[in-house]
């Protein structure tokens, strides 16, 4: 790990004043479960950390369910743990703090922030070695492409890189309409959850669409009466990376759903908003019949590298329970 100057800003606004217009001589800092890792492995090696824990209520949950429009705003800062536990947040959006419960282990859950874990890096081998110069890093290609590709991208149509989103939270956020609160040198703006991850194609590119000198400091969460559930298929049941991820969430009206939402997690460069399975779950009561015609639907348009084409059953099986979960069915698998 190199040498590095910290700062301790008090606002959001010095905060935003210590960065610069380029990713990579500067870092912010939260909870510090990737960064730190990020520099020991010499793929971050900045000269100055900002950490964000003295900006007050950065880490605040706060509830508005009394006027309309109602929302829970859930601050950068919020570590899992929090965000799992919250009373309010498990009452409205079961699918986010379930989410939540379930990533890594208990001493990540209590360090890791929902900030960090929207914008974190990429966990491929490739990137992650640092001494393998692959697209993400400045080099000529993405080695996934031909080489070890067993946990990569299914959805690969014209993406040079194949990496997976790595955030858990990021499916999730998108499925309940959440935005991102974010601040720059030019003042707030606000972000649709469906359009803050990208999927990057060059060595300036992050897994997000902020700027380098912009700070994400909340997402709110819009109270829509939506019902939701996400479910994960691992290789083991404790701190391990998903291998597919789906999140369903939807209304329920006489019955039948309305307004469906089913977003994928860790098989595309950013979350896959499988809008197959949406149609195939719209206006119908969730059954065993149209969860698993939903399954079936939602790796529509998918291409599996060589080594992770069992990729597209475990899709299959992960949005077919996660609409049973949501739906309140009995968890006959369990």
């Amino acid at each position: 790990m190199n040498n590095f100057t910290y700062y301790r800003p008090q606002s959001v606004a010095q905060a935003v004043g210590l960065l610069e217009n380029r990713f990579g001589n500067t870092e912010l800092l939260a909870g510090g479960t990737d960064l730190v890792s990020l520099q020991k492995e010499y793929v971050a090696q900045p000269s100055r950390v900002v950490s964000l824990n003295a900006i007050p209520n950065f880490s605040a949950i706060t509830v508005d369910d009394q006027n309309p429009p109602r929302w829970i705003r859930v601050g950068a800062g919020a570590t899992l743990a929090s965000i799992a536990g919250h009373a309010g947040l498990r009452q409205h959006f079961a699918a986010l703090t379930s989410a939540a419960g379930e990533i890594a282990g208990p001493q990540i859950r209590n360090m890791g922030t929902l900030g960090g874990s929207l914008c974190q890096r990429n966990r491929c081998w490739y990137f992650r070695d640092e001494l393998t110069n692959c697209l993400l890093k400045g080099g000529p290609r993405c080695f996934a492409l031909d080489g070890e590709n067993r946990y990569h991208a299914i959805f690969t149509q014209n993406q040079p890189c194949v990496i997976v989103s790595p955030s858990t939270l990021g499916p999730v956020l998108i499925a309940l309409g959440a935005t991102a609160e974010v601040v720059g040198p030019n003042g707030p703006r606000t972000i649709e959850m469906a359009n803050f991850f990208q999927a990057p194609r060059q060595a300036n590119d992050r897994e997000h669409t902020l700027a380098a000198n912009e700070v994400l400091q909340m997402v709110t969460i819009p109270m829509r009466g939506l019902v939701s559930a996400h479910y994960e298929v691992r290789q083991k049941q404790s701190i391990d990376w998903p291998l597919v991820q789906a999140v369903v969430a939807f209304r329920v009206n006489n019955g039948k759903t309305a307004d469906v939402k089913v977003v994928l997690g860790h098989v595309g460069a950013k979350p896959i908003v499988a809008e197959a399975a949406q149609r195939a779950l719209e206006n119908r009561p969730v059954t065993e019949e149209t969860a698993t015609a939903a399954g079936r639907a939602a790796h529509e348009g998918a291409r599996p590298l060589s080594q992770n084409g069992y990729k597209l059953k475990l899709v299959e099986v992960a949005v077919k329970r996660a609409a049973l979960i949501a739906a309140g069915q009995r968890r006959y698998w369990e």
